[in-house]
């Protein structure tokens, strides 16, 4: 059930919502935006007049199924007053019924709210404000009507795939500006106006310092996008955000959407002068009901081994690695070092495990392609460091290995978050040695929720030991011949060099 709260000023993004008290109203759905504040005019107010502290309303909200369990009708994407062919285009895509977040933010967004959306990880936050954008496209088709900023390449370009799924009727074109590719190609398709520009704050604001002409492309711009808001700041974009806020037009549209509260998103509050619609789907950074979390127990040395073992039960369905029967399609292994999952990309290919790694030390075209591969099914496995973390969303993934534990218990949570999605079941396995016990428990603390150990016999694990061991001291001396410490070692004095020199330049 969801409850509405009081108006209240806009602080409240600073930190996560206090809890409401518990009502039992009669459970209703809105088919259409209601107005929440006194002065409908509030809507087109320019930024530079708005009141210092904007009106927002908060509404917190459990999953779908809770609320049809206490009878309410579920609503429809044509409910929500999108136009009619965005409604077949979100049946043709197999999105029957919109989700929580969905149904309420898109209405408040087609009224024209900023909207600050918090929801978990699979609720579907992409479509809440995409949808809204191109309903407005269908009914202006002209210039560049949308900027939507992600942290990393990955989302970004994901994103730019949703955009032109969703928008494919409408034929609107999309631009993705990401790092890692010929930035003048980038340059050149901006400048040609498209639709909907989707970028890495980086990139966007190199290419309009590199041009300042590029700033007018944005003269019309009605919406403003930060996909996981918390960490486009804890990333320290700060700079290139200003550069990019000076481009856009003070009367527009801003939708923040991320799957944690974050105190840094205080930072934000400067892109919205309108009347503000926050909606937080849950409290804390709780992980779905629907994935199963486990954990193993491991020597400091034995997470090779518990690595292959977990990998040789993908598929098998005499001995499924859930003990449920069910096979697991793919999996997504998460380590903390770049230099660890190159380690592990040699290891599974010395033992014959098809796998493909996503991590920095690569470069983009690299990066997509292992996510193309991932993604169409070629391989089962992704290798992948904290960069795969946030916002992929593969419909395959029924297992997440922590082979290394985060150590900021929200990245667990975004981790956990790339199975399990859409309500569909999910399991998750985390390597915990001894060091990483009370690591362990600051995740169960801030989960809710105690992980189950997972049973495994020792005389399984260390079956192919001989196998294994001998796979790993090839691995390592494949990293040697590849000059793999020496490349690491470079990347870290250029990035000195270049941290020197924007000081310098900033001086």
């Amino acid at each position: 059930m969801e409850v509405e709260g009081e108006a209240r000023p806009f602080r409240l993004f600073s930190g996560r919502a206090k809890p409401k008290p518990k009502l039992k109203p009669e459970p209703e759905v809105r088919t259409q935006p209601e107005p929440r504040s006194p002065d409908p005019a509030a809507v087109e107010t320019d930024h530079a007049d708005a009141d210092p502290a904007p009106t927002i309303v908060t509404e917190t909200g459990q999953a779908d199924d809770a609320e049809a369990a206490a009878g309410a009708a579920a609503a429809t994407f044509a409910d929500l007053g999108l136009s009619q062919w965005l409604v077949d285009a979100c049946s043709a895509l197999g999105m029957k019924r919109p989700t929580a977040v969905q149904r309420r933010c898109i209405p408040r967004a087609l009224a024209g709210e900023d909207v600050l959306g918090i929801a978990e990880t699979g609720s579907g936050k992409t479509a809440a404000f995409a949808l809204p954008i191109l309903h407005r496209l269908g009914e202006d088709p002209y210039g560049v009507a949308a900027l939507a900023l992600a942290p990393t390449r990955e989302l970004a370009a994901q994103l730019a795939e949703q955009f032109r799924a969703l928008g494919a009727p409408l034929g609107i074109r999309c631009l993705a500006a990401i790092g890692g590719f010929e930035s003048l190609a980038q340059a050149k398709g901006l400048a040609r106006r498209p639709h909907i520009v989707v970028a890495t704050p980086g990139r966007i604001a190199t290419l309009v310092k590199d041009d300042p002409d590029l700033a007018k492309v944005f003269a019309r711009t009605k919406f403003l996008v930060l996909d996981e808001a918390d960490r486009v700041l804890d990333v320290n974009f700060e700079e290139e955000l200003r550069v990019i806020f000076g481009c856009l037009p003070k009367k527009r549209q801003t939708f923040l959407f991320s799957a944690t509260m974050s105190d840094n998103l205080r930072s934000l509050l400067e892109l919205s002068g309108n009347k503000s619609y926050f909606f937080e789907a849950y409290e804390g950074f709780k992980t779905v009901e629907t994935l199963k979390q486990q954990y193993i127990h491991v020597p400091d040395d034995g997470k090779e081994l518990h690595l292959t073992y977990l990998l040789s039960k993908i598929k098998d369905k005499e001995d499924p690695i859930h003990k449920m029967g069910d096979p697991i399609r793919s999996a997504i292994v998460f380590v903390s070092r770049c230099s660890t999952c190159f380690f592990l990309d040699l290891l599974l290919e010395e033992l014959g495990h098809p796998a493909v790694s996503l991590h920095s030390h690569k470069s983009q075209a690299q990066r997509l392609l292992a996510l193309n591969r991932f993604k169409s099914g070629q391989v089962p496995v992704l290798l992948a460091t904290d960069v795969g973390s946030r916002g992929l969303d593969i419909q395959t993934v029924d297992l997440v290995i922590n082979y290394d534990l985060p150590w900021n218990p929200r990245d667990y949570v975004h981790r956990v978050g790339r199975t399990a999605r859409a309500s569909r079941g999910g399991l998750a396995i985390s390597f915990v040695t001894q060091k990483d016990i009370c690591l362990l428990h600051e995740i169960e603390d801030i989960v809710e929720k105690q992980l189950e150990a997972y049973e495994c016999s020792d005389k399984e694990v260390t079956k192919n030991i001989t196998k294994v061991f001998k796979a790993m001291r090839l691995a390592t001396m494949k990293m040697d011949d590849e000059g793999h410490g020496e490349k690491v070692q470079a990347r870290k004095e250029q990035k000195k060099r270049d941290l020197a020199r924007k000081r310098k330049h900033e001086g």
